[in-house]
């Protein structure tokens, strides 16, 4: 076979006007730099290539002039379809203004996508978009006026409303591996993720096109060992020696083995954040980490949750992902983000986006943008500014469980933590939570309807998504609700009993996570007086969020009164206490199990209101014994036993 390494200049000739290209990376990773140059610099000469179609699915650039920017060119770019704009703001701002054609569709869709193309399929069927902007009912994604060519249709299978992403006939990939031999065997064992890159180049030889792949050096032909090929030569049909400074392993990090994951560092290789707005939100979302689940952190302040897990000892016990590919590990930050380190896999990014797709994750936490009372959120278009959605439809629409992170204002925030809460020293400049978003990235009305539960954290409160919208249900402690909150939200939220975040969340030291979401601390709690026959229950602050749980709890309980040769009289402390609607009967059976066989009689209390309703629709038949105090439960007790 041919040696099919060219220069540079020789590759970007290989381009024709009017061509539709395709190209590889994640932030800066993988990013084929050496090639998107040599475009930028033929066009820039001469004027060609011009007029081409870009087809992208995760963001490439560094928000200033790397990657995808280097295309930003009046003229080069005829119409760009993308999933994540905030990087390149070079091309979005063509788009913005009308000069080019442009799309904004789900960067998972985009990644299965180039899979279908290879496969010789018409497109792709998918839920994900619907009730958001991409749904063609809002949009369809279109970012302009000039941009009428349908990119995604709406359909009926079997009478449910689907999304039909069309096929696009792909003409020139643009690529990026480690080594490669002089007939085109591509291996990346120096990139960080593997990503899109099989599936792009056969789907533009399932074109008849052109495959152009970036690579640090080249090897003797068959020396390269057949298992660590990621791109086979016969799809191959040039091959770039990238100079070094357009081939650095993220726009963070020019290298780190760390991040190849054929080496694990040791601990403290992402050092733990300091204790700012960023970690108050990103430890109130830490509780809500599904222990033994699978997780995704989203880009911008959700990263933060990583650092926290990590901070907590509680890395061994979840799985993190981030949606380019990582399975495991510790996902990195900033212009690393895509990267991580003590992974257990690195997948294709279609891959990854079949597991999210298909309902794989526990939990995903995202960023926050703007809100409105109805749950709505935008991350993707405001005003000028062209973010675009990236991967967060695929994850916020199919995670089981959401959390939205973000600063409650945005734009010259400032915040002090001092005393075990927080104070506003200055106020941001734009609210977040507005009568209504500018654009719907997310819809609230469909998460409710299908019972999605949903939490939108920030520094200094967190709400919760009802069937009626927005509810306010926390506080962080310093702050208060009429002038913090309430003053800086076009609409107020629905507000009726709030608990104070915990305060663990706003001191120095580390929260000791591990206890609460792992209940080390259960046998402590469950406590028996034998010779009164009193067993007290602890359940303050304690959240119950998985069958296990409950389980736990059962076999606690059990432990102490099994022994026992007499049913003991109960006092229950649900103070905060925190049950899952779903786990609600689950946990009444578990308790009328315990009753049958151990409990004389039970008394409950909680200073909620809320939890007290609760109970009272878990134990309907000890309505008159839930309580408000410790001392009304005893009482009721200490009555009963002098009857």
């Amino acid at each position: 076979m041919r040696n099919k390494v060219v220069t540079a200049a020789e590759a970007a000739a290989l381009i024709k006007d009017g061509d539709t290209i395709t190209s590889s990376g994640f932030v800066g990773i993988g990013v084929p730099d050496e090639l998107l140059c040599a475009v930028e610099d033929r066009f820039l000469a001469s004027g060609s290539p011009r007029d081409l179609t870009l087809i992208f699915a995760a963001g490439q650039g560094d928000g200033k002039d790397r990657g995808l920017n280097r295309l930003g060119h009046d003229g080069l770019l005829k119409r760009v379809v993308g999933g994540h704009w905030g990087l390149i703001p070079k091309v979005a701002a063509l788009a913005v203004e009308g000069k080019i054609e442009g799309w904004n569709l789900p960067q998972g869709c985009l990644s299965q996508l180039f899979r279908d193309i290879a496969a010789g399929k018409p497109g792709m069927l998918s839920r994900v978009g619907l009730e958001t902007f991409v749904d063609p009912r809002h949009g369809g994604g279109a970012i302009n006026a000039i941009s009428t060519e349908p990119q995604v249709e709406l359909m009926q299978i079997g009478g449910e409303d689907m999304l039909f992403y069309p096929a696009q006939k792909l003409t020139v990939a643009l690529l990026r591996g480690t080594t490669a031999d002089q007939m085109g065997n591509i291996t990346m064992e120096r990139e960080a993720l593997v990503l899109d890159n099989l599936a792009q180049a056969m789907a533009v030889k399932a074109a008849g096109g052109v495959v152009i792949v970036q690579v640090e050096r080249i090897a003797r032909n068959k020396s390269l060992p057949p298992r660590d090929v990621q791109i086979p030569g016969i799809l191959v049909d040039a091959v770039v020696v990238s100079r070094p400074e357009h081939h650095v392993q993220t726009y963070g990090t020019t290298f780190s083995q760390a991040f190849t994951n054929r080496i694990r560092p040791p601990d403290g290789e992402i050092p733990a954040m300091e204790l700012d707005a960023r970690k108050v939100i990103a430890r109130r979302c830490a509780f809500e980490l599904p222990i033994n689940g699978v997780v995704n952190l989203g880009i911008g302040m959700p990263e933060g949750v990583a650092s926290v897990a990590a901070e907590e000892g509680l890395l061994d016990h979840l799985t993190l992902t981030a949606e380019p590919g990582v399975i495991g590990g510790q996902p990195a930050s900033g212009l690393d983000f895509g990267a991580a380190v003590n992974t257990d896999a690195v997948i294709p990014q279609n891959s990854q986006f079949d597991f999210y797709d298909g309902g794989g994750l526990d939990m995903a936490c995202l960023g926050l943008a703007q809100a409105d009372p109805l749950g709505n959120v935008n991350v993707s278009r405001f005003g000028p500014r062209l973010a675009g959605a990236g991967g967060f439809i695929n994850i916020s629409q199919n995670a089981r469980a959401l959390v939205f992170a973000g600063t409650f204002t945005a734009a010259g925030l400032d915040v002090v933590i001092e005393d075990g809460g927080l104070r506003i020293a200055r106020e941001g400049r734009f609210p977040k939570f507005l009568r209504s978003v500018e654009q719907i990235t997310f819809s609230g009305a469909r998460a409710a309807r299908l019972g999605q539960p949903v939490l939108y954290v920030t520094e200094r409160c967190v709400f919760e998504l009802t069937t009626q919208g927005l509810k306010l249900v926390e506080i962080a402690p310093g702050v208060d609700l009429d002038a913090d909150i309430l003053a800086h939200m076009e609409t107020a939220p629905l507000i009726d009993e709030i608990r104070q975040m915990d305060i663990r969340i706003f001191r120095p030291a580390a929260m000791d996570l591990r206890v609460d979401l792992l209940h080390l601390d259960l046998p402590m709690r469950v406590a028996l007086d034998a010779e009164a026959d009193r067993l007290f229950l602890n359940f303050e602050k304690m959240r119950i969020r998985s069958a296990d749980d409950v389980a736990m709890v059962r076999a606690a309980v059990e432990r102490v009164c099994a022994p026992h040769p007499r049913k003991v009289d109960v006092i229950v402390n649900y103070d905060d206490c925190r049950i899952d609607d779903d786990l609600v009967n689950l946990w009444a059976q578990m308790v009328e199990d315990l009753q049958q066989r151990y409990y004389a009689s039970v008394s409950r209390y909680a200073g909620s209101a809320f939890m007290r309703m609760k109970l009272s629709e878990a134990f309907p038949k000890a309505r008159p014994h839930i309580y408000e105090t410790r001392e009304q439960a005893s009482r009721y007790l200490e009555d009963k036993s002098t009857d």
